[in-house]
């Protein structure tokens, strides 16, 4: 979707401090972060959401998640972070480009919010 801004910054089109990148998914900090550590990890071709997901997209889903592991053992957060997926503008999803939040560097509290 060429007007999409995380499909704009996975092709290098619009700014985002990357921090990593492979031929399934990319990673860029948030840019209002909601913790000391927030990364968005997505997958490089555009899914919508979750509604959109289609069984041959388990691989990239899996992807995700490996790169969050990574990321949180690179950032130093291993002890503890969250993983969120928002699904729909209900739950606040602003931008309708399936994405992995990555967040920790601080306690959270439950339920979330």
């Amino acid at each position: 979707m060429s007007d999409c801004i995380f499909c704009r910054i996975v092709r290098g089109e619009a700014p985002a401090q990357i921090i990593y990148q492979d031929e399934e998914v990319t990673a860029f900090r948030d840019l209002n972060p909601q913790a000391p550590v927030h990364v968005l990890i997505v997958p490089n071709r555009h899914i919508a959401g979750v509604a959109q997901v289609e069984p041959d997209d388990e691989p990239t889903l899996g992807r995700l998640f490996t790169v969050a592991r990574r990321l949180a053992e690179e950032m130093g957060i291993t002890e503890g972070y969250r993983l969120v997926v928002n699904s729909g503008p209900l739950a606040g999803q602003s931008v309708f480009h399936l994405h992995l939040h990555l967040l920790g560097g601080r306690p959270f509290r439950w339920p979330p919010g």
